[in-house]
């Protein structure tokens, strides 16, 4: 069998294992810092994620994220994406900075950047980029607040709607 046939399968029983393991900030990381996806400390992940198939390493999530259940995260589809990763001399298609919030069931699709601190509410398509402390919804996901302190599993909650700043 030749290499990239192997690392494929390799890729997806990681992915398998990683969706249904448990231990959300524990061996769920692990298994997806085994697959090549870039991991920062503190991440939690949520049971049946899934994080890029084949390419994992086009992703990279920050410290102290959370991501709820249920979400799926596109870095490519097929090879367009990844010729313009390769174009623009950029080896990440998704990028997730430090202290970011994914709500349960969210689909975030291929060269989004979501800065840091934002939120992404339950159920959303994110297909931009979100800038910095920004909390967005919907299908396609669009600024609703302005987050003034990350979401984060030691924030009270009451502290940060309290400090949410209503966009429109």
């Amino acid at each position: 069998m030749n290499e990239k046939l192997i690392r494929g399968i390799a890729n997806r029983f990681l992915q398998f294992i990683a969706r249904y393991s448990p231990g959300s900030r524990t061996l769920r990381v692990f298994f997806h810092r085994l697959r090549g996806v870039a991991v920062g400390k503190g991440v939690f992940i949520g049971t049946d994620t899934l994080i890029d198939t084949s390419h994992p390493h086009l992703v990279s999530i920050g410290n102290r994220v959370i991501i709820g259940i249920r979400c799926i995260i596109i870095a490519h589809f097929d090879n367009i994406d990844l010729d313009y990763a390769i174009k623009q001399k950029n080896t990440v298609s998704v990028r997730i900075e430090d202290d970011v919030f994914i709500g349960p069931g969210v689909i975030i699709m291929p060269n989004v950047k979501i800065g840091t601190g934002s939120v992404v509410m339950a159920g959303s398509v994110v297909t931009h980029s979100v800038p910095s402390h920004t909390m967005v919804q919907g299908n396609p996901a669009y600024p609703v607040a302005r987050c003034e302190i990350p979401l984060g599993a030691k924030t009270p909650i009451w502290e940060f709607y309290r400090k949410l700043k209503k966009l429109h």
